[in-house]
């Protein structure tokens, strides 16, 4: 006589789990190498099992490449509203503004305090001429899949995050008694430097990424007249040092050296928002 499942007692079944041997009917039978197995046993042998990760601790996803794609899609929808929808309006509340209190009217923008502050984060999404954007966004898409799938999805968007951050505040720093910058390149700059952390860490070749390095500071400080040097130096200087927490991170404490390394590029940023404050605030 057949027995009933032990999830389902109305199923009379003639199999049994390879396991635990309790009667399983088709609805509750999972293939297994040999025969078949219950979902509790199924789970309890999962249990054990390490989730897979990146090198360097990030969850592994099937399509590596989907922040990259996003930011890629957020930084077109801003400019084609700013430059062709809402202009001039959006640019002039988005961009990276300040004016120190030597300035007639100021403190405004940044120095003018908290509310303000959003425009550090903001102007990293901004632009507004079309090859701006265009050759951000090719820089963008051609180096944001490898450090994302090498990092993991939060990992790589906290790197680009925190390097635009750390362009904006280090701009700020230096010139927030007058200023005003748009663009994605202090975090662009961010994954340049990760990139070199990343060849590194791996040993592997240099030279197109150092060349590709130089190559952009050579342009950048030739045309400083029209180009934010210090966007690009903050957003370099930061996102290297993030890369190197995340990446040199030992196995064991990975995830403490990891989310110190964070905290400290925050608190480096918010160190440069600080000290540029009592330069040029109220």
């Amino acid at each position: 006589m057949l027995t009933g499942c032990y999830r389902h007692p109305q199923t009379a079944t003639g199999v049994a789990c390879t396991r635990c041997e309790r009667a399983i009917c088709p609805q509750c039978m999972v293939a297994a190498a040999v025969g078949f197995q219950c979902p509790e046993c199924v789970g309890d042998g999962h249990a054990g099992t390490r989730r897979a990760t990146t090198r360097f601790g990030g969850a592994i996803a099937q399509d590596g490449g989907l922040v990259t794609r996003v930011l890629i899609g957020v930084n077109v929808v801003v400019f084609v509203l700013a430059a062709y929808v809402l202009t001039p309006r959006l640019g002039q509340v988005w961009e990276l503004y300040s004016a120190g209190r030597s300035v007639l009217g100021g403190p405004d923008g940044v120095a003018d305090g908290p509310a303000q502050w959003y425009r550090l984060l903001t102007s990293v999404f901004l632009h507004l001429q079309w090859w701006h954007i265009g050759t951000n966004m090719l820089v963008l898409f051609w180096l944001g899949p490898t450090l994302e799938a090498a990092l993991g999805r939060l990992r790589f968007l906290a790197l680009y995050l925190l390097s635009g951050l750390g362009g904006s505040t280090f701009a700020f720093l230096i010139d927030g008694e007058s200023l005003r910058s748009v663009g994605a390149s202090g975090a662009i700059f961010g994954l340049i430097g990760a990139t070199v952390v990343l060849q590194l860490r791996n040993r592997g070749p240099l030279g197109p990424v150092m060349a590709f390095l130089v190559f952009n500071l050579v342009i950048t400080f030739s045309r400083a007249d029209v180009i934010d040097w210090r966007v690009h130096m903050g957003g370099l200087v930061v996102g290297a040092l993030t890369a190197a927490g995340l990446m040199y991170a030992p196995r064991e404490r990975r995830g403490l050296v990891q989310g110190l390394a964070l905290t400290g590029s925050v608190a480096v940023v918010a160190a440069m928002l600080v000290i540029g404050m009592a330069r040029y605030g109220a």
